[in-house]
């Protein structure tokens, strides 16, 4: 992954797992490492995005900023399926993913499986020509294990040696 080949290749990847395990943290280092290649990234947190579009709709920045997405050569969607979208945002989702399908990178985190995509994102119809377009080509990797934030700190511990 670290030489970009999956850039070039107009792949996306998705990085599932539990909470706490980094996923953000290793889609963020790839998207740093394409930036570091010459390539253009840009985080998104998913719901947020979703509700920054259904307002620009109204606004008329809509078109502009799904054009400046599909411009962007990585894109990181981060806790993908935490917000369950709206009928609207599955719709915005669908062409964010299509103006990018096989034209551009796209990094999704999520702690749910590929498998409950599907259900999670309501609509039939729609659920498929979304996850058509999100993991044809899409490399995964599959995070298991505790959250880092699950971890007692070190300042927090409640030893012998930190309490003199």
């Amino acid at each position: 992954m670290s030489d970009g080949q999956w850039i070039q290749d107009k792949r996306g990847v998705i990085i599932t797992g539990p909470t706490g395990v980094d996923k953000a943290f290793i889609g963020c280092a790839l998207a740093h490492q394409a930036c570091r290649q010459g390539h253009t990234a840009q985080y998104a947190q998913t719901g947020r995005l979703l509700q920054e579009l259904t307002l620009a709709k109204g606004d008329g920045r809509y078109l502009k900023l799904l054009a400046g997405l599909a411009r962007v050569q990585v894109l990181i969607l981060d806790d993908w399926g935490l917000d369950l979208p709206t009928a609207g945002g599955r719709r915005i989702l669908l062409e964010i993913l299509d103006d990018r399908y096989e034209r551009a990178s796209t990094i999704i985190t999520s702690q749910f499986p590929t498998t409950d995509w599907h259900t999670n994102l309501g609509d039939p119809t729609l659920a498929d020509a979304i996850l058509d377009r999100v993991l044809h080509h899409a490399y995964r990797i599959e995070l298991k294990g505790d959250g880092l934030r699950k971890k007692p700190s070190r300042l927090t511990a409640k030893t012998p040696e930190l309490l003199e």
